[in-house]
């Protein structure tokens, strides 16, 4: 890669994150009223809060989802990079995660599906969001497929986030 490659993507990584931070904070003032469909496919978008796996801070991405069975999908694309965004390494890290879609605030299992399980779920999210299908062509990085799986003990929790929290744009970009 060379030094302008680099710089490029970083400049982008930078628009994601002012993006997402705006993002965030118009989801949160407004319980989610403005920014809930903020796409050109009006796909839902919900907030997932991860715990940064250095700095141990909240980060608090708005990323598109779809309910399936009681339980939300989301995908870590990255845009079809070639790296996993920041966010996913750190539900990774710790799974226990908190999720926003409207008002509606509660505490969250993080898991990937496995391959065959992703095989099943994918079309529930390429089918209403085909971006997510030209991704998955674009890259040779295996994109994972999380399903976030409300914590049945923790159950329903008042938002806790603030804008000042969305450190990683919606394919996540600094270490958190």
């Amino acid at each position: 890669m060379t030094r302008e490659d680099a710089d490029t993507l970083k400049a982008v990584d930078e628009a994601f994150r002012i993006r997402s931070a705006a993002h965030v904070a118009r989801y949160i003032a407004s319980d989610g009223k403005d920014g809930y469909d903020d796409n050109r496919l009006k796909a839902p978008t919900l907030l997932l809060t991860t715990t940064g796996r250095k700095s141990g801070k909240p980060f608090t991405t708005p990323l598109n989802f779809q309910e399936h069975e009681g339980n939300y999908l989301i995908i870590a694309s990255k845009g079809g990079s070639e790296h996993n965004p920041q966010w996913y390494l750190n539900l990774v890290n710790d799974p226990h995660v908190k999720v926003q879609i409207l008002a509606r605030a509660f505490s969250a299992i993080a898991r990937t599906a496995g391959p065959e399980e992703k095989e099943r779920l994918w079309p529930i999210m390429g089918d209403r969001m085909p971006f997510y299908n030209e991704y998955r062509k674009a890259t040779q990085r295996d994109i994972p497929l999380i399903v976030l799986e409300p914590d049945p003990v923790s159950g329903e929790i008042g938002y806790g986030g603030s804008p000042g929290v969305a450190r990683e744009g919606a394919d996540g970009a600094p270490t958190g």
